[in-house]
Parts: C-alpha cells; sequence; structure tokens
C-alpha cells in the first residue's frame, strides 16, 4: 500500500489491524475511536486521534490516506463503512496478516481482516468488511457474504454459505454443507451439522437453538 493508514477503532480488533498493518511494512497514520477516554492516548507510537467523524482527520481519507474499520461489532462496522463510501468515496482496505494463507484461486472482497494463521482455501469466495480470526480455515467453495465474524481456531468445511452479518465463535467446526443465515449467531466450540436460520443463536454439540 502506497498511503498511510487510518484505523477506525482503536481497541483490540485495532491494535491486531495495528500489528498487521506494520508487518505488511504500512505506515499507520493514527487511530480515531468514538471513546474519548481513549483520545491523545497511544498505542505503540500511534496517536488516537479523536471521533470516527472527526473531519479534520476523515477529510485525509482518499487523499492522504486509505481507512481501515476495526469494530467487532458489524452493525457499528457497516455504519462506519458506509459512512466511508457515502462521504469520503473510499472502500477500506484488507489487513491481511503475513502468515496469513490465502490461495490464489479464493476470492476476497475488502475491508476484511485475515489474522496469523488464517486459511483461505481454493476456490473459497468471501465478501467484504469480514473479520477471520487467527488459524481459521475455510475450505474450499465455500461462500460467505459481508460482515460476518469467525472466531480463531474454527473450521469451515467445504460448500458451507454464510449469510451477511453472521457471528461464528471461536473452536466452532461446521459440517460441509451447511448454510447459515443472516446475523446468525454460533457459540464457541459448537459443531454445526444442519442449517441455521437467519436471526437463530446456537450452541452445543451438535449445535442446537438457545
Amino acid at each position: 500500500m502506497d498511503n498511510p493508514i487510518i484505523i477506525f477503532g482503536a481497541k483490540s480488533l485495532g491494535i491486531s489491524a495495528l500489528e498487521i498493518f506494520e508487518l505488511n511494512n504500512t505506515v499507520v497514520y493514527g487511530f480515531l475511536d468514538d471513546d474519548s477516554k481513549l483520545h491523545n492516548q497511544e498505542i505503540g507510537d500511534i496517536t488516537i486521534l479523536g471521533n470516527t467523524d472527526n473531519e479534520g482527520f476523515t477529510k485525509l481519507i482518499g487523499k492522504k490516506c486509505d481507512a481501515f474499520v476495526a469494530v467487532d461489532n458489524s452493525k457499528h462496522r457497516q455504519m462506519l463503512t458506509e459512512m466511508l463510501l457515502d462521504v469520503r468515496k473510499v472502500m477500506p482496505v484488507n489487513a491481511i496478516h503475513p502468515k496469513a494463507m490465502i490461495s490464489k484461486f479464493a476470492s476476497i472482497g475488502h475491508g476484511n481482516l485475515f489474522a496469523t494463521g488464517a486459511t483461505l482455501s481454493a476456490k473459497a469466495m468471501i465478501g467484504s468488511h469480514c473479520i477471520i480470526g487467527a488459524n481459521a480455515v475455510i475450505e474450499p467453495e465455500c461462500e460467505i457474504e459481508d460482515y460476518v465474524q469467525i472466531g480463531s481456531g474454527t473450521i469451515i468445511n467445504s460448500s458451507v454459505k454464510i449469510a451477511k452479518g453472521a457471528f461464528i465463535g471461536s473452536g466452532v467446526t461446521v459440517i460441509s454443507g451447511v448454510s447459515i443465515g443472516k446475523n446468525a449467531r454460533i457459540g464457541a466450540g459448537s459443531v454445526v451439522m444442519n442449517d441455521i436460520k437467519s436471526n437463530q443463536t446456537v450452541f452445543g454439540v451438535p449445535a442446537k437453538e438457545v
């Protein structure tokens, strides 16, 4: 990347993004976060500059800086992403750890974070603004829509379909061919053997509705 990055979100996910960009020798200009208690503090040597709507800094995006949205809550992540698209006409960049493994035959969108050891296999397709945790594995021919979060150590077997906004906790196994609906939530350590409906929350081995 040629331009420095402004990271939206200065909590744990933002720190992970900072580490990824620095490992890729990409300069981070600063953080923006709506928690005023964090303002003017530093993470490493990178300053938390102000709120996410601070025009003094957001006006740099698309001109001198690129952006990455590092917010856990998918609705808040979507709100910030849409603001960048509407106001700055900018799509957030990807943050891909050097030790993540992305097949050259996979398809990825924009604004995704792939943590260390995350694997995206051949013919897998992932949309935009997703968070893929450390050592998560997405096997061939999976289809993952926008704003999905997949926890560390989770295994998504082949031909799984995951709809927009779904949350899958750490250490989950999703069996081949399963479909997971929009905004569904899968508890950590679950084994998903059957389709999950939109907005459904499941947990356990096998996963059942909570």
